[in-house]
């Protein structure tokens, strides 16, 4: 669907059943100082992620130095999850239910035997590298296949494989299956739950720009207007944060030389002008789709 007034915007979707017309913003920031680091935006049937390596690699050219990246299930894509390898990042991102599909109350991964396990113990012999397609799409997958033995005489036999059905259970697993369950298994664990929790910040700016800072409606027409309010808007937030950082120091840390004193002060004062609303983007007063 496109708009006659703004051939830019298009329909996305912010769940399964509630869609939207306009823009996503996307953006990359520090966990602590809850800084923003690099932003772009997209029209709105932009998959989150796609370009994540052009953030990344702002960010870093900008002098942060990342060790860990925190970010919700969207991300959690084998390109990305690649890219923190390489680069020695930690990375922190819930397991997709769109990527990883096994039901781990009914199965488990031994990966030193590079072995599946059902509920009743039963474990498969032998593995096979099949090719499939999709929509066009070539992908490769594991064709795993349980002990037959143990598979003719199980109680639950009927309902895992069908009633009258013969032969053994096979399970159908994507290649990369078992490299996301090891990822699955991490992300139980008390000390992984604690450190996400940190990724709550970005919820946090990303309601400021829209709440305070008019970011969830678009003030302007076509891609390059709404970059324009994104960046001028991130800036705003970035300013309103610093300012507050050197407040919070400055008693304890007094500044003491002239060109300290003269940083401190311009600094406050922009934080009273962003605070008053006083510095912000300009755009023509014109209804607009909102911007995700």
């Amino acid at each position: 669907m496109r708009s006659l007034s703004d051939k830019d915007a298009r329909v996305g979707n912010k769940s399964k059943t509630q869609q939207f017309f306009g823009y996503k913003a996307e953006f990359t920031m520090t966990t602590d100082e809850r800084i923003i680091t690099a932003l772009d935006v997209h029209s709105g049937e932009y998959v989150d992620g796609k370009e994540f390596s052009e953030l990344l690699q702002k960010t870093t050219d900008s002098g942060v130095k990342v060790k860990e990246l925190y970010g919700d299930r969207g991300y959690f894509r084998k390109d990305i999850l690649d890219l923190l390898e390489e680069r020695k990042i930690e990375g922190y991102i819930p397991v997709s239910a769109s990527v990883y599909k096994i039901d781990e109350e009914l199965f488990s991964y031994n990966r030193d035997r590079d072995q599946w396990f059902c509920f009743m113990g039963n474990g498969t012999v032998s593995c096979k590298k099949c090719t499939r397609s999709n929509r066009g799409e070539t992908y490769d997958v594991l064709s795993y296949r349980f002990e037959k033995s143990q598979c003719m005489t199980c109680p639950h036999r009927d309902t895992c494989i069908g009633e009258g059905k013969k032969g053994t259970r096979k399970l159908q697993v994507s290649a990369n299956a078992p490299i996301y369950y090891e990822m699955s298994q991490r992300q139980k664990q008390p000390e992984f739950q604690e450190k996400y929790k940190k990724r709550s910040a970005q919820e946090w700016k990303n309601g400021e720009m829209k709440r305070f800072h008019g970011l969830s409606r678009a003030r302007g027409w076509g891609l390059r207007s709404i970059r324009f309010q994104a960046k001028l808007t991130a800036i705003a937030v970035n300013l309103k944060r610093i300012a507050a950082i050197i407040r919070q120091e400055a008693p304890k840390n007094p500044p003491q030389t002239p060109k300290k004193r003269r940083e401190y002060l311009l600094l406050s004062f922009c934080f009273c002008l962003v605070r008053q609303k006083r510095i912000f983007c300009t755009f023509p007063a014109k209804s607009h789709p909102a911007a995700a």
